[in-house]
């Protein structure tokens, strides 16, 4: 049997590749396969081991250094901090709704709702410092899974 990734793993995992898709196949890996070790078909939702999986996905998307959004093809997209300058510098080639910060929310009646914050409303202050000091071709090389497309 294939070991699962723990949310501590599954972090690395995001921090070392900087950016990851939820579970979409794309430029970037997706989480939700890193997390069992294999590729998933079809919904991760009717997997096996979709409760451990959602409970490491909740972990990740709930630290504050991991940007929840729809950066790629529109899908949940995961990016971290260290990048999140590069994505400043390079805001202007996106739509605002893919840099928006998305968080998914159970209400107490039990309904899942969707909420965003729009970019740069959940920009902190150093990172747009970070931004201005970096170059334009620096941003472009740490972004270069998603921009060469």
């Amino acid at each position: 049997m294939i070991p699962l990734m723990d949310a501590a793993q599954a972090l690395s995992f995001v921090i070392a590749h900087g950016i990851v898709m939820v579970s979409a196949k794309g430029p970037v890996p997706p989480l939700t396969e890193a997390i069992v070790g294999q590729p998933i078909r079809g919904s991760w939702w009717s997997h096996p081991q979709s409760h451990h999986i959602f409970s490491v996905l909740k972990a990740v998307m709930d630290s504050p250094d991991i940007l929840v959004c729809r950066l790629v093809d529109k899908h949940v997209t995961l990016v971290h901090r260290r990048l999140w300058p590069a994505l400043v510098k390079l805001a202007a080639e996106f739509e605002p709704d893919q840099l928006a910060w998305v968080r998914q929310e159970h209400t107490r009646s039990g309904k899942h709702v969707s909420r965003s914050l729009a970019y740069p409303m959940w920009v902190p202050r150093e990172v747009i410092g970070a931004a201005g000091l970096l170059s334009e071709s620096d941003a472009r090389a740490q972004l270069r899974p998603i921009l060469d497309r």
